[in-house]
């Protein structure tokens, strides 16, 4: 499966690039997210309850960052199981980019799937990955982001402070929920 979009978040790319690393902000963010742990700076373990179609289950997953470019972008490998569910493995390529005192957030994700998820077809995959995916991103950008009727006000160009010690696990983590939807479903 592949899947890529953007979307833009009214946040500094700094404060964006701090939040994908926030642990606790990722599970926020991402839809059914039971635990997330930072196993290092560049590794994460998380288990997730999701439900596609008539298969509902717990996904184990691991997930690894490479190519870091702060506050650029980077590179997501996982992997995950969800016991009878079947398994997701797959990757991400992340990129942030300045527009004003937003940021656009770009990815292309792609991830296999196999057991149960395999057999209940790639439309209810792609649209429940896909449902995850603005799911993760609207949570993210409710928490990170600065609201839309304040964009213009002088003092809401910075990020919120809630927002300011973010970092790209969570990002990661929420491109989880991408490629954790992806990687989630595909490869959490």
């Amino acid at each position: 499966m592949e899947m890529s979009g953007q979307h833009r978040i009214r946040a500094s790319r700094q404060a964006v690039w701090e939040a994908l690393n926030d642990p606790e902000i990722l599970k926020q963010s991402i839809p059914g997210c039971e635990e997330i742990e930072k196993i290092s700076d560049t590794s994460l373990t998380a288990k997730v309850k999701l439900k596609i179609g008539p298969v509902s289950a717990k996904f184990a997953g691991a997930v690894e960052l490479s190519d870091l470019d702060p506050p650029n972008g980077y590179t997501i490998a996982g992997e995950g199981k969800g016991g009878a569910a079947g398994f997701a493995k797959g990757g991400a390529k992340v990129t942030l980019e300045e527009d004003g005192a937003a940021t656009i957030l770009r990815y292309e994700v792609n991830a296999k799937v196999g057991g149960k998820l395999a057999q209940i077809g790639s439309r209810l995959v792609d649209s429940t990955a896909k449902k995850m995916a603005e799911d993760f991103f609207g949570r993210f950008s409710e928490v990170v982001g600065t609201p839309e009727d304040m964009e213009t006000a002088p003092e809401a160009v910075a990020a919120p402070p809630e927002a300011q010690g973010l970092s790209p696990l969570v990002w990661i983590v929420g491109l989880i929920a991408v490629v954790g939807v992806l990687l989630l479903i595909f490869a959490f």
